[in-house]
């Protein structure tokens, strides 16, 4: 772990914006195309999701504001009305904006889903940021050959190591990591993580998250051959490391993030961002060594989009590295 003073406070800086992207929805609901790959999505009993879009905006305002009160900059796009797009709320899996001004636009599995790539979003992002972009990279044109890597979603990111993350799956091409990895200089880690019955995990992002001083991972999901690697790669920052099971992936506590913020207290700080579900399974023992390695712990409840969207908290927040 790094020792305290100067070089912490930069890692953590490098590692944690102080800024995020969000879009409000505005028909949210289930989408049967994504869930053939989204095994966290649950059917609704009424297939009209009656009360389900209205729901998951109450869910969403409430997070934004909880944001905001810790003293994160929160840049709250709408989603537009035409064509519905029932996943707008997950914006991390089209786009990022990273440190050295690189900016990222992303090919996404799902058709239904393409039509949330919106120019008017990232200017907005822009504006309200100042994020300055020095280089543009869109991979978007690879869904023509039916290959995808759906942001970070896809890639969990250590940014001070510089190692990128990815589960294999539907939604996660290897040779698609492999080139953003030489485009952005990370070393590509890439392994394989699944449920108890087999099934690819179609994120990354539900199995593991990494802050400025921990990083949790679903470790008995990884495939054997890759999980020693990955470890000892997540133990080479000096993070500590904290492996959660199958129960807590599905409670998505393998989708968190972590922010930086300023507190009048604590001058330059952290949050931890998760939702109710996911605070409420992880065991005690780890809550408390999670909770430990950072400033503020903030649990918001998102069950209707958890239900319905098969994403948490994590999906619904596009870091923005304001300061490149």
């Amino acid at each position: 772990m790094p020792t305290q003073g100067e070089p912490q406070l930069k890692a953590a800086a490098a590692q944690c914006a102080g800024a995020v992207l969000m879009v409000r929805p505005v028909a949210f609901g289930f989408n049967a195309e994504t869930a053939t790959s989204n095994t966290f999505q649950q059917r609704p009993a009424d297939p009209a999701d009656r009360g389900a879009a209205a729901a998951a905006i109450g869910e969403f305002d409430q997070l934004a504001r909880a944001l905001a009160g810790e003293g994160v900059e929160v840049c709250v796009a709408s989603d537009s009305a035409t064509p519905a797009k029932p996943d707008a709320v997950f914006p991390n899996n089209w786009v990022s904006f990273h440190a050295d001004g690189t900016l990222v636009v992303y090919p996404m599995a799902n058709a239904s889903r393409r039509a949330e790539r919106r120019q008017e979003i990232i200017d907005l992002a822009l504006q309200r940021t100042g994020f300055k972009v020095r280089h543009f990279l869109d991979l978007s044109w690879y869904e023509g050959q039916g290959r995808y890597l759906e942001g970070t979603g896809s890639l969990v990111l250590d940014h001070v190591q510089r190692i990128a993350y990815a589960c294999v799956s539907a939604r996660t091409d290897a040779e698609l990591v492999r080139e953003w990895s030489r485009e952005l200089k990370y070393e590509p880690v890439i392994f394989a993580a699944a449920n108890r019955a087999g099934e690819a995990f179609y994120h990354t992002n539900v199995c593991l998250w990494i802050g400025a001083r921990v990083a949790v991972v679903g470790a008995e999901a990884i495939a054997g051959a890759d999980r020693e690697h990955v470890l000892r790669r997540l133990s080479a920052g000096g993070r500590e490391v904290i492996t959660i099971g199958q129960d807590e992936i599905g409670r998505f506590a393998g989708n968190m993030l972590e922010l930086s913020t300023w507190d009048e207290a604590l001058g330059d700080a952290h949050v931890l961002v998760m939702s109710e579900n996911a605070r409420r399974g992880l065991r005690l023992e780890t809550f408390a060594r999670i909770s430990g390695a950072t400033d503020t712990v903030l649990a918001v409840p998102v069950p209707t989009i958890e239900r319905l969207g098969g994403g948490s908290v994590r999906c619904m927040l596009v870091e923005v590295f304001a300061d490149a």
